[in-house]
């Protein structure tokens, strides 16, 4: 290829760059280095009108770069004669896709490309020695890649911050490691919670956010940077609320590896699962009680349906059936007047389903969930000590027998576990010694290994049984803590619901002396159902007669 035949508007571009991973490396790499590198050079060979083009912070494996992709399309725009860089890596990391602009695109648009420090010039015709540079280069990125996620790796098993902080929260100046409340954004994060609580969608939420001008997470950190605010400053999103709502870190909890990517040359992150991510627990702060968003979790899991009518059943996602499982739908129209609003089995299609009505009434479920509460409450605040002693017996006392057994078994199944570890480590050496014969070996460690297999899977399961069992034994001061916040209620409201039940299941009603009689169980949040010494029965009646539905 011969030299460019410049033409006056044509430009020469100096293209310096410059990535986290090499400014390891010190100030050669520098971008100051490499604008002093590229400026010396231009000026005593005779290149004419140099322009920089600059990415500073942009790792050489992605070609997305801000001022690369200008400096592309200038090339395209037929207003540059000649692309020089200190050295290949500057123009990328990977060998394929540098390949391609040095030998395809550059030589087809008649650009002339020099690296430096590599002894390149494609005026000069073809360096045998460049596609090993271009391959070296990459090899370098790729093990830069392993250092570095080996690094993030240690660093997140010993339960350090891998990610900047979230929204409600900002790094401490006196320890750049270490997550402070950020009490202006962590109080709209409350907030978020509040509503879902009370029984709001991510999609009602964010209307609710708009509409008091609060501002969006982007224009709140502009704000705060002194930036100009975005056109839409209060333009919040649903996704954005369900970023939030579940995000464990505003328990105060580290959670590390929720995502990953395939290759250095990537950047999507694909979600790992919780099986793979790290917890390290009560790392900062916590801006939300872990109970509130366990629950919001379970509401979020029991998504409302929407209903074309103005009305929103108090119960909706919590009622479901005793017999199928289904849940019950909110029934309602815009003819009823309220008084005629009901829940029905999902199952149920005006007798061609696979289950029965299980209609309820919701003012009569309101009626039993509201003297439910208000019964549990009244005990509670009579005789506290009977209330907890009237939990542990309905809920535990039978229970703890059970899990006896089972730590028992745990602490057996452990012991042998340890014991298999020695004794392959003795019929390891009676092989190495010829004590035993090879296959003898082969077939008693293939036993040992199967029997510690089915010990470890059974520890799990224990374990996990007997853990959870202790969690339900501390949830009381959980309840306790519903309680007293809600003592002297009149009505139930939406957050009222959703703190203090867990689930309602409806049973298909009965004619008991000439009357319909229905139970209904509640279940509430960590204690799970609760058998009153004055319940006669653990029946609710509704005498109501079942009306045909529009």
């Amino acid at each position: 290829m011969t030299a460019n035949t410049y033409k006056p508007e044509q430009i020469t571009a100096l293209y310096a760059r410059l990535s986290q991973e090499d400014a390891l490396d010190g100030d050669s790499n520098s971008i100051v280095n490499q604008k002093a590198v590229l400026s010396k050079y231009a000026a005593d060979n005779g290149f004419s009108n140099p322009t920089f083009f600059i990415d500073d912070g942009v790792s050489g494996v992605t070609f997305d770069r801000p001022n690369f992709n200008r400096m592309i399309a200038e090339i395209e725009a037929g207003n540059v004669a000649t692309v020089i860089v200190k050295d290949m890596s500057r123009l990328g990391r990977d060998y394929l896709k540098v390949g391609y602009y040095t030998e395809i695109f550059f030589v087809e648009r008649d650009v002339r490309y020099i690296a430096i420090n590599d002894g390149v010039d494609s005026a000069k015709g073809d360096n045998d020695f460049t596609p090993f540079r271009n391959l070296f280069n990459d090899f370098y990125a790729k093990d830069t890649s392993k250092k570095v996620r080996a690094i993030k790796r240690a660093q997140g098993m010993a339960g350090e911050h891998l990610t900047k902080p979230p929204y409600g929260y900002k790094v401490d100046p006196n320890d750049r490691k270490k997550w402070i409340v950020d009490e202006e954004a962590a109080a709209v994060v409350k907030c978020i919670f509040d509503l879902c609580i009370a029984g709001k969608g991510p999609m009602q939420i964010a209307k609710i956010l708009k509409a008091e001008k609060t501002l969006t997470t982007r224009a709140y950190y502009a704000k705060q940077k002194g930036k100009p605010l975005p056109e839409n400053p209060y333009s919040w999103n649903d996704n954005s609320v369900v970023g939030i709502l579940e995000r464990m870190d505003y328990c105060g909890h580290t959670v590390n590896f929720k995502s990953y990517s395939k290759s250095h040359k990537l950047k999507k992150r694909i979600p790992t699962t919780k099986e793979q991510q790290a917890v390290f627990r009560n790392t900062h702060e916590a801006i939300v009680e872990e109970a509130i968003f366990e629950r919001v979790q379970e509401l979020r899991a029991n998504k409302r349906r929407p209903t074309k009518a103005e009305r929103q059943g108090l119960f909706s996602g919590l009622v479901f059936c005793a017999d199928c499982g289904s849940k019950l739908h909110f029934a309602t129209c815009k003819s009823f007047d309220g008084s005629q609003d009901h829940y029905r089995c999902a199952k149920y299609k005006s007798n061609t389903g696979s289950c029965t009505a299980h209609f309820i009434r919701e003012e009569t479920l309101k009626a039993i969930v509201r003297q439910r509460i208000f019964d549990v409450t009244a005990l509670f605040y009579e005789d506290v000590t009977a209330f907890i002693e009237l939990i542990r017996k309905q809920r535990f006392d039978e229970t703890e027998k059970d899990m006896k057994r089972r730590r028992r078994e745990v602490g057996q199944a452990k012991k042998r576990i340890a014991e298999l570890d020695r004794i392959f480590k003795r019929i390891y050496e009676d092989d190495i010694n010829g004590t035993i014969s090879h296959d003898r070996f082969l077939k008693l460690s293939a036993e040992y290994e199967a029997e510690q297999k089915e010990l470890m899977e059974k520890v799990q399961t224990e374990q996990q049984e007997v853990d959870t069992y202790e969690q339900n034994k501390s949830d009381f001061d959980s309840f306790a803590v519903i309680i007293r916040k809600y003592v002297g209620i009149t009505e139930l409201t939406p957050a009222i619901v959703n703190e203090f039940v867990k689930k309602i299941v409806v049973h298909a009603p009965e004619k008991i002396d000439g009357k319909r009689s229905q139970k209904v169980d509640i279940v509430f949040n960590f204690v799970g159902e609760i058998f009153l010494p004055t319940d006669p029965q653990t029946e609710q009646k509704d005498t109501n007669k079942q009306e045909k539905t529009a």
